[in-house]
Protein backbone atom coordinates (compact mmCIF):
# COMPACT_ATOMS: atom_id res chain seq x y z
CA UNK A 1 0.00 0.00 0.00
CA UNK A 2 2.93 2.72 0.77
CA UNK A 3 3.94 2.25 -3.01
CA UNK A 4 0.28 3.20 -3.84
CA UNK A 5 0.16 5.99 -1.79
CA UNK A 6 3.38 7.45 -3.31
CA UNK A 7 2.34 7.09 -6.99
CA UNK A 8 -0.63 8.60 -6.42
CA UNK A 9 0.82 11.72 -4.43
CA UNK A 10 2.86 11.89 -7.00
CA UNK A 11 0.28 12.11 -9.98
CA UNK A 12 -1.30 14.59 -7.79
CA UNK A 13 1.93 16.44 -7.37
CA UNK A 14 2.49 16.89 -10.82
CA UNK A 15 -0.85 17.52 -12.19
CA UNK A 16 -1.51 20.16 -9.58
CA UNK A 17 2.31 21.65 -10.64
CA UNK A 18 1.46 21.67 -14.23
CA UNK A 19 -2.16 22.79 -14.30
CA UNK A 20 -1.41 25.49 -11.32
CA UNK A 21 1.66 26.81 -13.12
CA UNK A 22 -0.05 26.88 -16.32
CA UNK A 23 -2.57 28.77 -14.64
CA UNK A 24 -0.39 31.15 -13.19
CA UNK A 25 1.53 31.72 -16.28
CA UNK A 26 -1.38 32.98 -18.12
CA UNK A 27 -1.26 29.82 -20.70
CA UNK A 28 -3.95 30.86 -23.93
CA UNK A 29 -5.51 27.30 -23.29
CA UNK A 30 -5.74 28.29 -19.36
CA UNK A 31 -6.68 31.78 -20.45
CA UNK A 32 -10.05 30.17 -22.74
CA UNK A 33 -10.85 27.77 -20.64
CA UNK A 34 -12.03 30.32 -17.62
CA UNK A 35 -13.63 32.97 -20.54
CA UNK A 36 -15.50 29.49 -21.63
CA UNK A 37 -16.58 28.65 -17.94
CA UNK A 38 -17.69 32.06 -17.26
CA UNK A 39 -15.30 32.87 -14.24
CA UNK A 40 -12.85 36.03 -14.22
CA UNK A 41 -9.37 35.65 -15.02
CA UNK A 42 -8.57 36.63 -11.72
CA UNK A 43 -9.90 33.41 -10.22
CA UNK A 44 -7.45 31.71 -12.64
CA UNK A 45 -4.62 33.44 -10.65
CA UNK A 46 -6.28 32.23 -7.01
CA UNK A 47 -6.76 28.59 -8.43
CA UNK A 48 -3.22 28.37 -9.98
CA UNK A 49 -2.25 29.62 -6.27
CA UNK A 50 -3.90 27.05 -4.59
CA UNK A 51 -2.60 24.37 -6.79
CA UNK A 52 0.58 25.39 -5.64
CA UNK A 53 -0.09 25.31 -2.39
CA UNK A 54 -1.33 21.99 -2.89
CA UNK A 55 2.20 20.94 -3.86
CA UNK A 56 3.78 21.89 -0.87
CA UNK A 57 1.23 20.33 0.89
CA UNK A 58 1.95 16.96 -0.74
CA UNK A 59 5.58 17.31 -0.88
CA UNK A 60 5.69 17.87 2.65
CA UNK A 61 3.31 14.72 2.46
CA UNK A 62 5.70 12.31 1.48
CA UNK A 63 7.45 12.63 5.94
CA UNK A 64 4.38 13.62 7.51
CA UNK A 65 1.10 11.91 6.09
CA UNK A 66 -1.46 13.72 8.21
CA UNK A 67 -0.36 16.70 5.66
CA UNK A 68 -1.21 14.63 2.75
CA UNK A 69 -4.58 13.47 3.58
CA UNK A 70 -5.38 16.94 4.50
CA UNK A 71 -4.11 18.54 1.41
CA UNK A 72 -5.85 15.61 -0.60
CA UNK A 73 -8.73 16.84 1.13
CA UNK A 74 -8.18 20.62 -0.19
CA UNK A 75 -7.45 19.23 -3.70
CA UNK A 76 -10.29 17.31 -3.63
CA UNK A 77 -12.92 20.13 -3.08
CA UNK A 78 -10.90 22.04 -5.80
CA UNK A 79 -11.50 19.50 -7.81
CA UNK A 80 -15.08 18.81 -7.25
CA UNK A 81 -15.93 22.43 -8.03
CA UNK A 82 -13.81 22.22 -11.08
CA UNK A 83 -16.23 19.80 -12.46
CA UNK A 84 -19.33 21.23 -11.33
CA UNK A 85 -17.64 24.05 -13.25
CA UNK A 86 -17.49 22.52 -16.26
CA UNK A 87 -20.61 20.53 -16.25
CA UNK A 88 -22.02 24.37 -15.49
CA UNK A 89 -21.44 25.16 -18.60
CA UNK A 90 -22.10 21.34 -20.50
CA UNK A 91 -18.58 21.05 -21.57
CA UNK A 92 -18.19 17.68 -23.37
CA UNK A 93 -16.60 14.65 -20.84
CA UNK A 94 -13.56 15.06 -22.80
CA UNK A 95 -12.88 18.57 -20.85
CA UNK A 96 -13.77 16.82 -17.63
CA UNK A 97 -11.77 14.34 -17.44
CA UNK A 98 -8.54 15.58 -16.14
CA UNK A 99 -10.44 17.33 -13.07
CA UNK A 100 -12.74 13.90 -12.49
CA UNK A 101 -9.67 11.63 -12.51
CA UNK A 102 -7.54 13.98 -10.44
CA UNK A 103 -11.05 14.20 -8.05
CA UNK A 104 -10.37 10.40 -7.67
CA UNK A 105 -7.32 10.24 -7.02
CA UNK A 106 -7.48 12.75 -4.30
CA UNK A 107 -10.83 10.95 -2.96
CA UNK A 108 -8.15 7.43 -3.33
CA UNK A 109 -5.73 9.07 -1.40
CA UNK A 110 -7.63 10.60 1.70
CA UNK A 111 -8.96 7.19 2.17
CA UNK A 112 -5.89 5.55 2.34
CA UNK A 113 -4.69 8.13 4.46
CA UNK A 114 -7.63 7.94 6.26
CA UNK A 115 -6.29 6.87 9.80
CA UNK A 116 -3.82 9.85 10.03
CA UNK A 117 -6.12 12.72 9.59
CA UNK A 118 -7.13 13.40 13.06
CA UNK A 119 -3.07 13.49 13.67
CA UNK A 120 -3.12 16.90 12.51
CA UNK A 121 -4.88 18.25 15.31
CA UNK A 122 -4.00 16.12 17.74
Amino acid sequence: MHILTIVLQSWLLFSMAFFGGSKLAGAKHQIELFDSIKLPQWFRVVTGYFQIVGCIGLIIGYWYASVAAWTGIGIGIMMLLACLSHFRVKHPIGKIIPALLNLAIAIALVLLYADELPQLFG
